[in-house]
């Protein structure tokens, strides 16, 4: 039979292993002390995300407005029509520039 002696003393072991392990965890966990300057960088990641998406989306909100067919801006209505559909005005020219060109002329410095 055991003593009463090794009982306590058994108690107390597994109690402090228990304690070490939490202890463990607390520092070394997905969400411990170590994980924290990793998830802060992570957030201050996602505000960046999330402000340039913010940017975005007013942009684009703004678009919508512009194109509402109530009061739709006559500029951007042309300039969309003159880039989707290539319409042009009479008196205009169009000149286009193959990327070939325009690389060899900006080496260059000519026009």
């Amino acid at each position: 039979m055991r003593r009463a002696g090794t009982d306590s003393r058994l108690k107390r072991l597994v109690a402090l292993a228990a304690l070490l392990l939490l202890a463990g965890f607390a520092v070394a966990g997905p969400t411990g002390l170590l994980a924290w300057s990793e998830n802060a960088a992570a957030l201050d990641a996602r505000k960046a995300e999330i402000a340039k998406l913010t940017h975005e989306r007013d942009g684009l909100r703004n678009r919508v407005k512009l194109l509402d067919p109530e009061a739709a801006d006559p500029d951007l209505a042309s300039e969309l029509v003159r880039e989707h559909l290539g319409v042009m005005r009479e008196d205009e020219v169009v000149i286009t520039l193959d990327e070939d060109e325009t690389a060899v002329s900006e080496e260059s410095g000519k026009p």
